[in-house]
């Protein structure tokens, strides 16, 4: 009897398992533009990293600095907040900004955190292992002139099943000698979500 009871619960166990929704999933473009929930998302970070790096690259801090020392200015990555209630990878966010920056070649990017950390790992280990015709030295990074920082800010308004979510970004590019900020940037996203 004990069995039978096992054998039948298990056949149920198998037929109602069946039952459940299915999901399906498929490649798309990384390109395609995808909002499925309404909060911060990639296509979000792409946009304003690339608008706002383009507009600090055609402002006059650079023309500037390259007149001054004929040279293109180097930057460095400082931090970009969230200061959202959501969790936003600044990391994507940041990503997208120092490869804009590299590709326009107009200005450099140097390491910073935890990526130049490792590479001054590397090169110590290299004083020990590595050939004298192939070891890096040290000191002789090449400085940043500027770095660029900034804040994510978001305001929710909701009522029953409606919501508006505007996002905020503000860069700011400040002289790491002067102290003197060079460029001050900000983008908005209104978002409006109906459930």
């Amino acid at each position: 009897m004990k069995k039978i009871l096992f054998a039948t619960a298990f056949a149920s166990l198998l037929i109602f398992s069946n039952c459940g929704p299915s999901r399906k999933v498929e490649r798309i473009d990384p390109n395609t533009a995808t909002d499925l929930s309404g909060r911060w998302n990639d296509t979000d970070a792409k946009l304003v990293a690339e608008e706002m790096i383009q507009d600090v690259l055609n402002r006059p801090w650079r023309a500037n600095f390259e007149t001054k020392n004929g040279r293109k200015p180097v930057v460095i990555i400082g931090q970009v907040r969230n200061k959202t209630t959501e969790h936003i990878d600044a990391g994507f966010f940041i990503k997208s900004m120092e490869k804009t920056f590299i590709n326009s070649g107009t200005v450099s990017v140097v390491q910073s955190g935890e990526e130049r950390n490792e590479i001054r790992d590397e090169r110590n280990d290299q004083q020990t292992f590595a050939s004298d015709a192939t070891r890096k030295r040290w000191r002789e990074e090449k400085g940043a002139d500027f770095m660029l920082n900034g804040i994510i800010l978001s305001v929710v308004d909701q009522y029953k099943k409606q919501k508006t979510i505007k996002y905020q970004v503000n860069l700011e590019l400040t002289d790491l000698e002067t102290n003197e900020k060079v460029w001050i940037g900000e983008k908005e996203i209104k978002k409006f979500i109906k459930n």
